[in-house]
């Protein structure tokens, strides 16, 4: 029986963060709504002394092993143990190396928490999220130009962990609130360089998601106009004709995650850096 109840064991072994193998693992289990993983997660497994642990581990709570070794000594033993004793295991990143190999014609470098390397690339996130906390909600407006992507919308159309997550994809992200009475700042309208994106949601969504934040909130009293079906749909149409007037790019967040949403934003963002290329 894989299973003991409703939960299995799963065993996330990596000689780097594990954040790939996390990634990986908890996008699979998602799909299993009946059974919940208990995760063993063991990061920077580099000796044969560390990974002793870890097979101790793996034979107290047999389950599904998953693994991002590179040392092959260490990957020979860690499966052998799993043949041993009768439990599935899975490198992560094997198959995909296997398949850079055979296309480039060329063996990897091996270095073991390569994709971590402190480059220009982490440095633009980092700069990045410096950027967008700075400009998150409004707070900041002068810089907007320095911005590759300014998001704008009414409340709880998931502006600000949309723009965090796309600084953690080293993307500059300001967000400012479309409120009705209050204008808009004057930088906005005159924006060249960034892509400005309004994100939209219908005004059931937006009730709904107000409705459970007042709730966690405790603050359900005096807030009536904020969950009120009129006063909302004035706030989404408010919303549309300052989209229309200043020929921002809108997108529908009603039935997206964050996820899905940056994503979405950033083929925007994308396919408009490609069209300026020539204009360079």
């Amino acid at each position: 029986m894989p299973t003991t109840g409703n939960y299995f064991h799963l065993h996330l072994v990596s000689d780097s963060t594990g954040e790939t193998l996390i990634t990986v693992a908890r996008a699979v289990a998602a799909q299993y709504t009946n059974v919940t993983p208990v995760e063993h997660v063991y990061p920077l497994v580099r000796s044969q002394k560390q990974l002793d642990r870890v097979l101790d581990e793996i034979e107290e709570a047999p389950g599904i092993v998953l693994f991002t070794l590179l040392e092959k000594d260490l990957v020979s033993r860690l499966e052998g143990k799993c043949q041993q004793i009768n439990i599935p295991s899975l490198s992560i990143i094997g198959p995909v190396m296997q398949l850079f190999e055979a296309y480039l014609g060329a063996s990897t470098a091996g270095r073991v928490g390569a994709q971590h390397v402190l480059n220009a690339e982490y440095f633009a996130r980092i700069d990045a999220l410096n950027y967008t906390m700075l400009h998150d909600d409004g707070q900041l407006v002068d810089g907007l130009e320095e911005a590759d992507v300014v998001l704008v919308g009414v409340s709880r159309t998931s502006k600000t962990p949309t723009s965090i997550y796309l600084a953690n994809r080293g993307v500059r992200t300001a967000n400012v609130p479309l409120v009705p009475g209050i204008p808009i700042p004057h930088q906005l309208e005159t924006l060249k360089k960034p892509l400005v994106v309004s994100l939209h949601a219908t005004p059931e969504r937006l009730i709904q998601v107000r409705q459970n934040r007042l709730l966690s909130m405790g603050a359900e009293s005096g807030n009536e106009n904020y969950v009120d079906k009129q006063s909302v749909a004035d706030e989404v149409a408010y919303a549309r004709k300052l989209s229309a007037k200043f020929n921002w790019v809108m997108l529908d967040v009603t039935r997206r995650s964050i996820e899905e949403t940056a994503a979405a934003i950033i083929k925007l963002y994308t396919d408009r850096q490609r069209q300026r290329l020539p204009e360079s």
